[in-house]
This record gives structure tokens, sequence and C-alpha cells, in this order.
């Protein structure tokens, strides 16, 4: 992928790649490497589950040394999960740097494969922890046209786990506590409305949203944005799915029109999200600037679209992944703000997305005949 932000380019130096020998399987060498996991430094260790030889549960395992679930729920073209370009999404937009693969004498030459394919998309450092005293026929084979350095040495070893030390503190780590309480976001009110806005077929460059129909959602504080992200990155592994949550809470906007932007509506430079609206549902094609806190989802799904799709299909979610948004945002507890128990229409413990549509529908049915003005006639 040669226009993505952070692939390296050809004529950089590749990232390093290093092959650890642990001739005789010190627990120390696997101490050390799970030690040096820590996702908001960059850096992820991943211990391979036992019994599984595919490549595709790697990347499920990898997803999970994200912290994300290690199934990527939605829907996907021929049924098949794109959980290698997930997992290749979420590494460069958190960032992550650095990847040491323990057990790595277990892999397979194709699992090797996708691991060098994935150092080559991302440029990651990686470093592949052998538990033997020799490289494996299928490892040796995979590192047959792979340029890396052996080492032996524990020390040095380390060195690769953690990186150079930098002198900046390492970025904090995710908020703990309790996450089972409900998160009411009234700018959620309208994810499902019935406006149905479609994307522009001719080049578009919207202006600057200006808000004429509807209020502007209100801005989330910083412990607010904290607490939605942490939950957004551990309800889906789906950037598109994480990234259209994200952007309702910023826009306001329905699933109908967060289903406009294409990838050239998202200006990483500019951190604006265009989207589209011809026929003026709401405010009409406008820009909206991504917040900080939104931009790891956004990116992530910008290179997750670059992957797999391409510039004409959705950046974030389509009309038909309705079912699948509605149980991200409530598997994070998220919603927007609900009836009162005596409005409810649904169970207890059900989050009523529609809410706002029904209030305003029934405000429509309650104005009364007599306000509207009857033609006057002339008697003869």
């Amino acid at each position: 992928m040669p226009d993505h932000p952070t692939a390296t380019p050809p004529a950089a130096r590749p990232p390093s790649l290093v092959v650890v020998i642990d001739r005789h399987d010190d627990v120390i060498h696997t101490r050390t490497a799970l030690a040096a996991h820590h996702l908001p430094s960059g850096r992820i260790t991943l211990h391979p589950g036992p019994g599984t030889t595919s490549d595709t549960g790697l990347a499920h395992d990898l997803l999970a040394a994200l912290g994300k679930p290690p199934l990527l729920t939605g829907r996907f073209p021929a049924g098949r999960q794109p959980a290698w370009e997930a997992a290749a999404a979420w590494m460069t937009a958190l960032p992550v740097t650095r990847l040491t693969v323990l057990r790595a004498h277990r892999l397979t030459t194709r699992r090797t494969m996708r691991l060098l394919e994935l150092r080559a998309l991302t440029g990651i450092h990686l470093t592949l922890v052998c538990h033997r005293p020799h490289l494996p026929a299928a490892l040796h084979q995979a590192l047959q046209t792979a340029d890396y350095s052996l080492t032996t040495d524990l020390d040095a070893a380390c060195r690769h786990y953690y990186g150079t030390p930098v002198t900046e503190p390492p970025l904090a780590d995710e908020p703990a506590g309790p996450t089972g309480r409900w998160l009411t976001l009234p700018a959620l009110e309208r994810l499902i409305s019935y406006d149905s806005p479609r994307p522009c077929t001719d080049p578009c460059t919207p202006p600057p949203i200006i808000w004429r129909h509807r209020p502007p959602p209100v801005p989330l504080t910083a412990h607010t944005a904290q607490r939605v992200a942490h939950r957004l990155h551990t309800a889906t592994a789906h950037p598109r799915l994480a990234a259209a949550v994200a952007a309702a809470l910023f826009t306001g906007a329905s699933l109908q029109q967060l289903a406009t932007a294409r990838l050239r509506d998202y200006d990483t430079a500019a951190a604006t999200l265009a989207l589209h609206d011809r026929a003026r549902y709401t405010d009409g094609c406008a820009a909206h600037l991504v917040p900080p806190w939104a931009g790891v989802f956004l990116r992530a799904a910008a290179c997750f679209n670059r992957l797999v799709s391409g510039e004409d299909q959705e950046l974030l979610a389509a009309p038909g992944d309705r079912a699948y948004l509605l149980r991200v945002a409530e598997t994070a507890k998220l919603r927007p703000p609900q009836p009162p128990a005596a409005r409810r229409q649904g169970p207890v413990g059900r989050v009523e997305w529609d809410w706002r549509e029904r209030q305003e529908a029934e405000r429509h049915e309650a104005v009364p005949t007599s306000r509207v003005r009857p033609s006057r006639r002339r008697t003869p």
C-alpha cells in the first residue's frame, strides 16, 4: 500500500527483524517478553494459542493482543473475515511499533510469511523468539529471503523487546474501574434517524459545518472521551464499526449520513470528516472537525478501507450494518437518552434507539386540526 501514511518508503531502511534463540526454553525469556507488552507504549507481545496452525487463528491471537475481541463480527464479501487487515489497521492507527512473537518455533511457513507481510506493511520492528537450539525447518524456509539478525543473549533480546528508551513518559494506561454502567450520550439520538441522504457521485468538497437546522452535539469532556475510547477499543475489532460510533458522537449524524463518507472524505492532515446530504435532510454536505480522541478510529477505518475495499466503498459502517453497529454501541454500554419508564415500548433493559424519532412523530400527530386555517370564501 504505497500511499499509506506510515508505510515504509521504498528507499528507507526496512524495520528490524530479529530472531532470539532461547536454547533451553528458559522461563526468563518468556517472562521478559511478556513483561514488555504495553500497548499504550506501542509494544505488544503475541503468545500464540496452542493447538492451532491456521493463519487466521494467528490473526485472532494478534487482535486479542491488541486488546480487541478476537473474532471480527460484521458483513464481509464471500464470508471471509479480514482479520489480518483489521490487525494491520489497528497496529498502524494506535500506533504499534514493536511486535514480539513467542513460540516462533511452532509457526508454520505460512504463518511466518503473514508476519513478514505485516512487518512490511506497518513498519513494525518484529522479534521472533524460538525456544529451541536451532531454527526449525518451517521458520528457516520462511526467513530465506528476509534480512534478519540472530541473538542468543538475553540482554540483547530485552533491548529488542523494549526498543530504545525514550525520554518522554509513556502514555497513560487505559482507565481502570467498572465499565458496566451505561454512558447516556445525546449525540446518539439521531443514529437511526429516518433521513436518507445519499453519497455525492460528482466531486464534492464540502465547507465546514454550519448548524442551521439542529444544534451541534455537545463535545465530550476529556474524561468522558477517554472512557468512550476505551470502551470502543474493547467492544469490537472492526475498524469501520468502531469509527462509525465515534463519528456519530462528534457529528450527531444518522447511520444513513455516516454511510455517505468515502476514503477521500477523511482528511488526516486537516483532521476533518466530510458527510454528504445534497437533498438537505439536515445541514447539507459539510465537513466536521475530528476531535483527537476519535482520530485513532478514523485512521484505523481509513487503513482498513485501503486494504479491503478501496476508494468507492463506505469509509464507515453501511446501512446494512445497522444491527452490528447497534450491537457494538450496546457492547460498549453507549446509548442515547432513554424514555421514562411509563413511555417505554420494549422490555426493561433493552435500549430504545428510536425514542427521539417517536417523540417527534407524536408531537407532529398531536398538532390540533383547529390550528390549520380554513380558506376564506366570499359569500355571494
